[in-house]
């Protein structure tokens, strides 16, 4: 996404069940194939994962 994604927004490349359009392609950008889950990142719902997800978002904002 030009100039950056908004945190809470998803990703313009998502489909529509929520799977990477770029996944396993030289264009996927960098921060999305240095991101690796793991189970505390997971959870064990969607929810779970979104949760963990808003709050890296919120550590990693620019000031």
């Amino acid at each position: 996404m030009a100039g950056g994604k908004p945190a809470g927004m998803p990703c313009v490349q998502l489909d529509e069940a929520l799977r990477c359009r770029l996944f396993g392609h030289p264009e996927r950008p960098a921060v999305c194939g240095s991101l690796a889950p793991h189970a505390a990142m997971c959870g064990d719902t969607r929810e779970q994962a979104l949760v963990w997800l808003t709050r890296l978002e919120a550590q990693t904002a620019p000031p």
